[in-house]
């Protein structure tokens, strides 16, 4: 989890189709190269239902039938009840409320010596906005929430038991359930936003199972927000261990895209592609891949492929052109890609300037990374003023 990118080389280098048994049994391919790992994204041969794999089960029980797990015109009629909420003209008016969240989170750690730029700006930052997007209304929009939220990716070697587990579970279809029941009585008095329209979508236009709008609620609130927390985090970590590239955007706060386009190649706010499995048998590079195998699409090691980035393990935010699979490619493209990018863009500058001289207040070495079959993000990121 601290660095895995050793054995990425490892892999592109002597084994880039490679296969391991994965729980209960199961084939898992990691594929390492770029070359390949591109096309794969959006190669129909590879499958995103679960329910493909006999006894596999992501995430939390129940919360499965959302747009990460459809294929064809199941996906197609998920994402399009959300793409209205995240068309670029839509993300570009969020710029204001971004920033003046941004600043209140940093005015209120103005005077302390210590803090930790996770738990104080990056995650309150995007689950707020998220939030926002969706309709949540303030009273449910806590730390709390947002804690049950991201609870739901860690892997058992995180250390959480199996009853802290079904604990999490429990609290999180709740939280669901509390929220939707509330939009459906603020529906009633003209609220509209992203939720409520899933709302109507299940309750009016029949469009959308029950299970469905659960499902998809929740991945709205992991992914809207978990992702640019770590993008947030890995950047920042980045530019720390960094100083001469840290003080060129300091310097020269015009060149936030191009960094933040780098900080998603150089440490990838998700290490592997979400699920996939293979819908039918297939060959690559001389191995035979089975329908129903796991794909695991390693995007951490394909954004340090030397084959398709020149001197890939240096970080270097003018870099461009720069095509990383940070948000995917093909149908699959992240539908949040905009917002992500536009926190970001905004985040970085305030950071740099209003705590461009904070250092890391432990050894990189003893930072504690989150334990995620997906995500790649600290789970924590001490600074202390000087």
């Amino acid at each position: 989890m601290r660095d895995p990118y050793p054995y990425y080389a490892w892999l592109r280098e002597h084994s880039p189709v490679h296969a391991e048994v994965g729980s209960g049994g199961r084939t898992v391919w990691q594929i390492s190269r770029y070359e390949d790992i591109q096309p794969l994204l959006s190669d129909a041969r590879l499958s995103k239902e679960p329910g493909r794999v006999p006894g596999y089960v992501p995430g939390p029980a129940g919360l499965n039938s959302h747009v990460l797990h459809a294929d064809g015109a199941e996906h197609r009629k998920l994402r399009g009840l959300i793409n209205s909420a995240f068309t670029p003209r839509r993300i570009a008016g969020l710029g204001d409320d971004i920033r003046r969240d941004a600043e209140a989170l940093l005015d209120a750690v103005e005077q302390h010596t210590e803090i930790d730029l996770i738990a104080d700006f990056a995650a309150p930052l995007t689950f707020r906005m998220i939030c926002r997007i969706m309709g949540v209304p303030g009273h449910l929009s806590t730390p709390a929430a947002r804690a049950v939220v991201a609870a739901t990716v860690l892997l058992p070697s995180a250390g959480i038991s199996s009853a802290e587990r079904q604990r999490d579970e429990r609290g999180l279809a709740e939280f669901l359930r509390s929220l939707i029941a509330h939009k459906r009585v603020a529906g009633a008095e003209g609220e509209q936003d992203l939720l409520g329209a899933l709302v109507a979508a299940c309750d009016e236009a029949g469009t959308m199972s029950e299970e469905e709008l659960l499902s998809t609620a929740y991945l709205l609130l992991l992914v809207g927000h978990d992702t640019t927390m770590n993008l947030i985090g890995n950047g920042m970590l980045a530019l720390l261990e960094h100083p001469a590239q840290k003080k060129l955007l300091a310097d020269s706060p015009e060149l936030v895209s191009t960094a933040v386009e780098e900080f998603l190649r150089y440490d990838c706010p998700a290490r592997t592609s979400t699920f996939r499995t293979a819908a039918e048998t297939f060959e690559l590079h001389g191995h035979l891949i089975r329908a129903g195998d796991t794909v695991c699409l390693l995007l951490g090691s394909a954004h340090r492929d030397g084959a398709a980035f020149a001197d890939p393990d240096r970080l270097d935010i003018t870099r461009h052109p720069n095509p990383h699979l940070a948000f995917g490619h093909g149908p699959h493209f992240c539908v949040g890609a905009a917002l992500a990018r536009l926190e970001s863009a905004i985040a970085f500058p305030l950071l740099l300037e209003r705590l461009g001289s904070a250092r890391l207040a432990v050894p990189a070495g003893e930072l504690e990374w989150k334990e995620s079959r997906v995500m790649r993000g600290l789970a924590r990121l001490p600074l202390v003023r000087i």
